[in-house]
């Protein structure tokens, strides 16, 4: 919100940032109809997805965790993740760095790319940033 709305930063924010959120039900989305109205305001700047366990799945019938949302954009994610400019900033449960190996390591392979080794440059470039718990 802060890139869109905040006096000091409103309008110089250029780039592209894009919110996966997931969660097992549809009443434990959080701000969806501001994030809408966000994605409405600002279509070149702001995309938003997200990922519904209990109520969604995935095209092979399992439930749709953050990951496999993710998947559906692999192809024009990746290359933003392949950007210097790119961050990635990831919270939640533990577990959920392994699915974000599961989305994009294929990717990184397909480019003779270590994902972990490709991870670990991110942090050191202090572009990947997680809290996990």
């Amino acid at each position: 919100r802060k890139l869109f709305h905040d006096k000091a930063t409103k309008g110089k924010f250029t780039g592209l940032a894009w919110l996966f959120l997931g969660v097992p039900t549809t009443g434990a989305v959080l701000y969806d109809d501001e994030w809408k109205v966000m994605r409405e305001s600002y279509p070149d700047q702001f995309r938003y997805d997200y990922a519904i366990s209990n109520e969604m799945t995935t095209k092979d019938g399992q439930p749709m965790y953050v990951q496999h949302k993710m998947m559906e954009y692999g192809d024009e994610i990746w290359p933003l993740f392949e950007d210097p400019k790119t961050h990635v900033y990831m919270c939640g449960l533990k577990g959920m760095e392994g699915g974000l190996k599961e989305a994009f390591g294929p990717l990184a392979e397909k480019d003779g790319i270590d994902w972990t080794d490709f991870v670990s440059q991110m942090k050191k470039g202090n572009r990947y940033h997680c809290e996990v718990y």
